[in-house]
């Protein structure tokens, strides 16, 4: 029998058989003697222990067209990182991180900020110029209220997405729109602090019909980007490519040097001071990184 993980939880896995339902699974010995974990979204091969009470082992895991290590999860087509337009205030920081993680694995990423019934049109504006020039379409929703849902549900279409961000900006409200039937707890944001309640703690594969899939994963409040080399920051930053050729020196790092295009481009607006600011902090932690 053939299916997919929708979620692990504790070294049992949930495997959707296609016309049989769901199979809680153990994995066998052989994936620990390997160092093979498998992971939520992995299509696999399994054998049928109980049929009644749906109980199997995972036998083989199919090849993967992709593994995110963070969050971790195989097989995705795109990923929709989620933000609270206010209340809590986005960290563009952690923002640009994400982005950064998942261009460094192929992964083309949509941006939502949640909430925009609490701000007003000039604050949307300013973060949808933000990202709309580093080439990253943006969307405005109000999860609660339904709305600016429809441009979401169009491009989940015949896609696995994973959906990903900090607590309490609506990720639970959302999926609850958009697949009915998942019953998410919503967590309330706590006044004291004004950060989300964990209400997701493992990644978990919804389907919204028979090919359309959304992963729900835990939020996150920090991300280490220690897997690259300063060097290659800039290469993450799209909006920098179209200038770099007026640079004056090959490989500049946009920060020091003289008759940089990317400077120039900054200064006349063409990008975001915002984004720029959040590449020299990037540059600058990955420059202090100690080397083992």
């Amino acid at each position: 029998m053939q299916g997919k993980i929708v979620k692990g939880i504790a070294g049992f896995y949930y495997i959707h058989v296609p016309k049989h339902g769901v199979y809680e699974c153990k994995a066998k010995g052989i994936f620990r003697n390997q160092k093979i974990k498998p992971l939520v979204g992995d299509n696999v091969r399994i054998e049928e222990l109980d049929k009644e009470k749906k109980l199997g082992n995972i036998v083989s895991i199919l090849p993967r067209s992709n593994e995110l290590i963070r969050p971790a999860v195989a097989n995705v087509d795109q990923a929709l990182v989620i933000f609270a337009a206010a209340n809590p205030d986005p960290n563009l920081n952690l923002l640009d991180r994400f982005l950064i993680m998942m261009n460094k694995q192929n992964v083309e990423t949509y941006v939502c900020f949640n909430k925009r019934d609490i701000v007003s049109q000039e604050e949307q504006r300013l973060l949808e110029e933000t990202y709309r020039l580093g080439g990253y379409h943006v969307f405005f929703t109000s999860a609660l209220q339904g709305e600016g849902l429809q441009p979401i549900r169009d491009i989940l279409a015949g896609k696995t997405t994973v959906l990903a961000g900090p607590s309490g900006v609506g990720k639970s409200s959302m999926i609850n729109n958009l697949i009915p039937s998942a019953q998410m707890e919503v967590g309330s944001i706590s006044e004291k602090i004004k950060r989300g309640k964990h209400t997701t703690r493992h990644s978990e594969l919804f389907a919204i019909d028979d090919d359309s899939f959304l992963f729900d994963t835990p939020g996150f409040s920090s991300l280490y980007i220690d897997q690259f080399e300063k060097e290659e920051l800039r290469s993450f930053f799209p909006e920098f490519l179209p200038y770099e050729e007026y640079c004056r020196f090959q490989g500049c790092a946009h920060i020091n040097e003289p008759q940089c295009g990317v400077k120039q481009a900054l200064s006349e607006g063409k990008i975001s001071k915002t984004r720029y600011e959040n590449y020299l902090l990037l540059y600058n932690e990955l420059k202090e990184k100690k080397k083992y």
